[in-house]
């Protein structure tokens, strides 16, 4: 779940946006899936020039975004950004020395990817590309991607960092739906996925198979359900004694081995290392496939130095 958190400083502003009846009811109506504005329109009752305004003004406080994406022709089709909106009445020398960052990434939106047949990308209505061609990892609209898939290889992704350079970072958490990857499906298909932050191996974890057989929450209908269709939701947790797994210690690696203070931004790599035992490839999921709501979540606890 993507957070919100309003300060003194922006919470008028937004306050104002929300203030608006018509406003509330885009929200809702993004909250269900991402809208073009003559969508929004129509559902309204509404002139198209009177909605348009209404998502500028969304926009300006980036409670949404809007991206151009192809259809017929190219269209702007706009989507809620948020998911909870958490207002702080105190002042800033009332809070807590303690505070907490959660950002959420696209499962497509990886820097860099290998990836080795089977392999490919879902969107939420087609196949993105073509099935078995490590070329449409590089497709333009990957962005889109709600499953990605692979026999052998990585995706990483890097999140910007917004971390003040002068508070400590106490803790750091990466969570995403992933299983094995098989023809069609294999509940008993062992594949050792792991995790690295900021290009240090973090842990590893076995995932027993490849679920299929049962329509995932999230899937879509016309995904076939002997093909795979929800995985597990897993957690890697770095602290200063270690890396933890669903909080059982998996590596000695520490967020001070991290060095985040070092990089603009926070690299998170998952995939089947060279040396894996078990082979058996992974599947990613997005929030349109799968059993859980969300693609890759990075969470950051700090505290003032």
């Amino acid at each position: 779940m993507k957070k919100l958190s309003l300060s003194f400083e922006n919470m008028l502003p937004i306050s104002k946006v929300l203030s608006n009846p018509t406003r509330i009811n885009i929200l809702n109506l993004l909250s269900e899936k991402p809208h073009n504005v003559n969508e929004l329109a129509e559902k309204l009752e509404l002139p198209f020039s009177t909605t348009a305004s209404h998502i500028n003004k969304l926009e300006e406080v980036e409670l949404i975004v809007t991206e151009l994406v192809p259809g017929r022709g190219t269209q702007k089709v706009s989507a809620i950004n948020y998911d909870r909106i958490i207002m702080d009445l105190f002042n800033k020398e009332e809070q807590s020395n303690e505070q907490e960052l959660t950002l959420e990434m696209n499962i497509g939106d990886y820097l860099d990817c290998y990836a080795v047949p089977n392999c490919g990308l879902v969107g939420t209505d087609e196949y993105i590309g073509h099935q078995d061609d490590p070329r449409s990892f590089y497709e333009t609209d990957r962005k889109l991607a709600q499953l990605l898939y692979f026999r052998d290889g990585y995706v990483e992704y890097r999140f910007p960092n917004r971390t003040p350079y002068d508070w400590t970072i106490k803790e750091i958490i990466f969570s995403a739906e992933v299983c094995s990857e098989a023809p069609n499906y294999k509940l008993d298909w062992p594949s050792d996925i792991t995790a690295w932050v900021n290009h240090k191996e973090a842990g590893t974890f076995t995932s027993p198979g490849d679920f299929g057989g049962e329509r995932g929450i999230h899937t879509p209908e016309w995904w076939r359900t002997s093909l795979t269709q929800y995985g597990q939701l897993k957690q890697w947790k770095i602290k200063e004694d270690g890396c933890y797994i669903d909080n059982e210690k998996v590596s000695d690696l520490s967020i001070d081995d991290l060095k985040l203070h070092d990089y603009p931004y926070v690299a998170f790599k998952l995939g089947i290392k060279e040396e894996a035992v078990n082979k058996g490839g992974m599947n990613l999921f997005g929030p349109n496939f799968g059993n859980y709501d969300q693609g890759i979540v990075m969470t950051i606890k700090y505290e003032k130095s």
